[in-house]
């Protein structure tokens, strides 16, 4: 418990409740895949390892202003922590900055966003929201 009397997994469940209630919506992180097959051509670079396709839900995106000579679209996704952090412990994944660092981009409808920013929200140490930008 904090001063305010607010334990920091209320917040955390306050989040995913108010992620859910605006719209709730459901994103995909495309991430390499990490292994590859035993064959030559794979060693020397010639295949395609491929890409995991990784789901969040709930998700908020909001779209947001761009400048004429900017990217078509600039969207910002704000990621539920309990998703995320869900993700982090099923990945073996030391941080979400690791995770989104390490993605390809996002997939959101049909089409692929370059993350530009991560900016994680923190109330009594625990992170509760993850807002990140990303651009078309």
């Amino acid at each position: 418990m904090t001063e305010t009397g607010m334990s920091s997994a209320a917040v955390v469940r306050a989040a995913d409740a108010m992620l859910q209630a605006l719209g709730g919506d459901q994103v995909s992180m495309l991430v390499p895949l990490v292994t590859m097959p035993n064959d030559p051509s794979a060693q020397l670079g010639l295949a395609d390892p491929g890409v995991e396709e990784v789901i969040f839900s709930p998700v908020v995106v909001r779209s947001l202003a761009t400048a004429t000579t900017g990217p078509r679209r600039r969207l910002e996704f704000l990621f539920s922590g309990t998703a995320v952090a869900e993700e982090l412990t099923s990945r073996n994944v030391a941080s979400a900055e690791v995770l989104f660092d390490g993605a390809l981009g996002l997939l959101y409808d049909n089409d692929l966003f370059h993350i530009e920013n991560v900016t994680t929200e923190y109330f009594a140490g625990t992170a509760y929201l993850y807002r990140v930008l990303a651009v078309e």
